[in-house]
């Protein structure tokens, strides 16, 4: 009755279409499978009710002319993927392919090839697609994983680390390994995707079907990754404060966190969260950080940040506590000055949570989405410890833009004097007392050229400094390949923009050169979760996908806390 023309047009296709037609048999244009009939070019509007076939239904027909000018399919290279009883065709939109293949642009651009392709090369890229996914497909089918799950596997720095791994799995208790000065843990971070932000943003999440991108869909999955993964703090970002007290807290805190939590000052409702296990961990301290002053024009963005003290369950004589920071800044790539700012304020409230009674500051880790590319200034700052941000473009802080239009150049110095932070990133009262206290101690000595020289430096306002010796859990690039490695993907890019810093030990093997130990023990990293490459993820139709529920992927490290 839908289709009362049916009859007619089914007349008109001629003797070469109609055979006889088993009703158990359809071809159904336009419906989203995998075993299907395709070609590439535009379809009509009708081109959605069924047609009738036959059982013995030959590829070596052709179109009526009463379906127009066909001229596209006439010269396509389409045919039958396993023809079954329920196979159908599938009339693709001409920029996105089915689930499961990225959009023709993506691909256009992966294989260096613009948007002026023949059809004949997109047919060929279509085909070479095809034939990938069928690798890709046999390989999960031989592993035994699920369809479509991204293939990561976990890298060991130390053979101690894999043992040990082995052992938890079994069940064994760290305490039966015999060590007494060591404590392992393993640390998450993780940008959840707030669903007030995948909804605003929508446009970066064309290629996604609509059904992965509801929030009663994405949260099992969120929260089946965590359970999976097993760590023992979480750093959440974008996480909606709504959702938050409805379920994403009880759901932890029923695996055995215990929740902190800070909400972005604005308007837009999420904000970081840092879990812990309460039988690793006991809390010391959480301190909010909020990146918004009213009373300056600068710092007028309502990004945050969390830092905890944390102290570890265990007896042995390195007792020291750990420092847990998480943050997510500014994303706007134009807009170095803040992000600079809103990590100098990071830093300060870290300077000021970390230290210990002898002067040293506890073990560090600082996890979130920093918006910045690995090699850009704002990342070098951060494992450097120091920045000469003179004659810096405000545009290639972030390096997020290969031709950066923000060409403004950064001030000096970059924030006011009455944010109270120093060109060190610690508070300035901080400051003015180790000031004091060096005074009243050159009185007693005389001071030699180096300390003028350290004097002078911290005079100079176009540097920036600050007081830890971090370390990048992840390495930003592949040995083999030198392909880089990608922590988020959407329609629009897919790069490396969330890490994992540490303060490494000494004997730390997976620690950057320059790295010193200045801290009261050490973090020595045992393993890390590896990344994938942007051809990885696009082979499982980017993110968000089906097993994958966010944008970002999650970063996991193993960490061994040891003794000074």
């Amino acid at each position: 009755g839908r289709h009362s023309m049916l009859p007619r047009h089914v007349q008109r296709l001629g003797r070469d279409w109609i055979t006889h037609w088993n009703g158990s048999q359809i071809l159904a244009l336009n419906s989203p499978v995998s075993s299907c009939v395709r070609w590439a070019g535009h379809y009509p509007p009708w081109a959605s009710f069924p047609f009738p076939i036959s059982a013995d239904f030959s590829a070596n027909w052709r179109f009526h002319p009463f379906f127009g000018p066909w001229r596209q399919f006439q010269t396509s290279n389409w045919h039958l993927d396993n023809y079954t009883q329920s196979c159908c065709f599938h009339l693709p939109n001409p920029s996105m392919k089915s689930e499961g293949e990225e959009p023709l642009t993506k691909k256009r651009r992966l294989s260096g090839q613009d948007d002026t392709s023949t059809p004949e090369k997109e047919t060929n890229l279509s085909n070479q697609k095809e034939v990938s996914c069928l690798s890709v497909a046999q390989n999960e089918e031989k592993h035994g994983s699920k369809k479509g799950t991204i293939k990561r596997h976990w890298e060991y720095f130390c053979q101690q680390s894999k043992t040990m791994k082995i052992a938890k799995n079994k069940g064994s208790d760290q305490s039966s390994t015999g060590s007494e000065a060591a404590f392992d843990f393993t640390v998450m971070s993780y940008n959840i995707l707030s669903q007030n932000l995948l909804e605003d943003n929508s446009h970066l999440y064309k290629h996604c079907r609509q059904r992965l991108l509801f929030w009663t869909y994405r949260f099992p999955n969120i929260l089946q990754e965590i359970k999976e993964l097993d760590a023992d703090v979480l750093c959440l970002q974008e996480v909606q404060e709504d959702h938050y007290r409805a379920e994403i807290k009880s759901s932890l805190e029923s695996l055995g966190y215990h929740c902190e939590y800070k909400m972005r000052t604005g308007r837009k409702p999420d904000g970081c969260a840092i879990c812990f296990k309460t039988s690793k961990f006991s809390l010391i301290s959480s301190n909010p950080v909020e990146f918004f002053r009213r009373d300056i024009p600068l710092l007028d963005r309502d990004n945050v940040g969390l830092v905890l003290l944390l102290q570890p369950r265990f007896h042995c004589r390195a007792s020291a506590a750990i420092c847990i920071a998480n943050t997510h800044l500014l994303y706007n790539p134009r807009r170095g000055d803040i992000k600079l700012t809103q990590l100098a304020m990071l830093l300060a409230e870290i300077a000021s949570v970390a230290p210990q009674k002898d002067g040293s500051f506890c073990p560090i880790i600082i996890c979130g989405d920093f918006n910045s590319v690995p090699g850009s200034p704002l990342y070098r700052f951060i494992k450097e410890g120091k920045l000469n941000y003179e004659g810096l473009a405000i545009g290639k802080v972030s390096g997020q833009e290969q031709f950066p239009r923000g060409q403004r150049i950064l001030s000096i110095p970059i924030w006011p004097k009455k944010l109270g932070i120093s060109q060190n990133c610690v508070y300035e009262i901080k400051q003015q007392q180790k000031e004091e206290n060096e005074e009243e101690k050159l009185e007693a000595v005389k001071p030699d050229n180096t300390q003028e020289i350290v004097i002078a430096s911290e005079k100079l306002s176009s540097k920036l400094r600050h007081h830890f010796k971090l370390s990048s859990v992840y390495s930003h690039y592949f040995p083999d390949t030198g392909v880089p490695e990608v922590t988020t993907c959407h329609s629009r890019s897919a790069v490396t923009v969330d890490y994992i810093f540490y303060s490494a030990a000494n004997d730390d093997i997976a620690a950057q050169p320059g790295a010193e130990d200045t801290f009261c023990g050490g973090l020595k990293l045992l393993g890390r979760l590896a990344l994938v490459t942007e051809k990885d993820l696009w082979t499982v139709n980017g993110l968000p996908n089906e097993n994958n529920s966010s944008d970002h992927l999650p970063l996991l490290a193993e960490f061994r806390l040891t003794e000074r």
